[in-house]
């Protein structure tokens, strides 16, 4: 089901079954991120956190070349800024998705190349699948700007090595798809045509589990990223004790004993 209100030229929201997708879809320029998209996106993920049948949501590109290019540097080199705002990250990086507090699961699938602030969906999903022929880059310092907050993301998913000769090489060094996959950049390589058909199986399994608990236990694990190990336990299992309270918690006890599938209430909680 489409969402015309949602949608823009630049930016395609569906909703079908539980599963939300947003396509970036400016193919004539690399799918490469505008200022018009800034509000259109945390519109998305907005009402993505607001949507109660919203379980799951995958973000790709349109076509099959490129995922993400990162910020139109038509739009940097007219006005010598980026569309990126001057505030906190928070406020400023709204392509993420994780900066913009969705706790329900972001699978990217990524049909094509990825550079520069593409990278911002990479490093903050929860889990990436892409198209054998895809590849990554990062050409911040071959464009003269600084490799921050997207590269910052991905010390999380790579080893610092890799992350530091990514970053400081530009456009000189690449990964391609397999590559990544080693390094764990990416949880999964399959064909071009298996790509939607690949993400859209991982949405569906995770639609199919309690939203409160699956959204406590991203929770849980993204915060792992940022704790010491004993303050991540803590965290986690005080937010393992809340989903104690929670319908969901009884439900899926029931209808394991009853052998039926569960029937899950309400929606996740930040």
């Amino acid at each position: 089901m489409s969402s015309p209100e949602l949608s823009t030229g630049d930016l395609e929201y569906t909703v079908d079954g539980g599963v939300a997708t947003v396509r970036l879809n400016r193919p004539e320029v690399g799918n490469a991120l505008s200022r018009t998209m800034r509000p259109a996106l945390a519109a998305i993920w907005a009402a993505v956190m607001a949507d109660d049948a919203v379980r799951a949501v995958i973000v790709t590109g349109t076509g099959d070349r490129h995922f993400c290019t990162g910020a139109d540097v038509r739009e940097v080199a007219d006005s010598g800024s980026t569309s990126s705002g001057r505030g906190r990250v928070s406020e400023d990086i709204v392509w993420s998705p994780l900066q913009q507090g969705v706790w329900k699961p972001v699978i990217c699938a990524v049909n094509g190349l990825v550079a520069g602030g593409g990278l911002h969906f990479v490093a903050d999903a929860d889990i990436v699948v892409a198209a054998a022929h895809a590849t990554f880059l990062d050409t911040h310092v071959s464009v003269g700007q600084v490799g921050a907050v997207e590269n910052i993301g991905l010390t999380r998913r790579m080893p610092l090595g890799a992350v530091l000769r990514m970053t400081l090489m530009g456009r000189h060094f690449r990964l391609d798809a397999d590559r990544a996959h080693q390094l764990g950049l990416v949880d999964e390589v399959v064909a071009a045509a298996d790509l939607m058909s690949t993400a859209r199986a991982i949405a569906d399994a995770i639609a199919s589990n309690s939203p409160a608990a699956v959204s406590l236990s991203k929770q849980a694990i993204w915060a792992a990223t940022e704790m010491p190990h004993q303050a991540a336990l803590e965290y986690g299992w005080a937010l393992a004790r809340t989903q104690w309270a929670h319908p969901d918690f009884h439900e899926g006890a029931r209808a394991f004993v009853e052998r039926r599938p569960p029937r899950w209430t309400g929606g996740p909680r930040p």
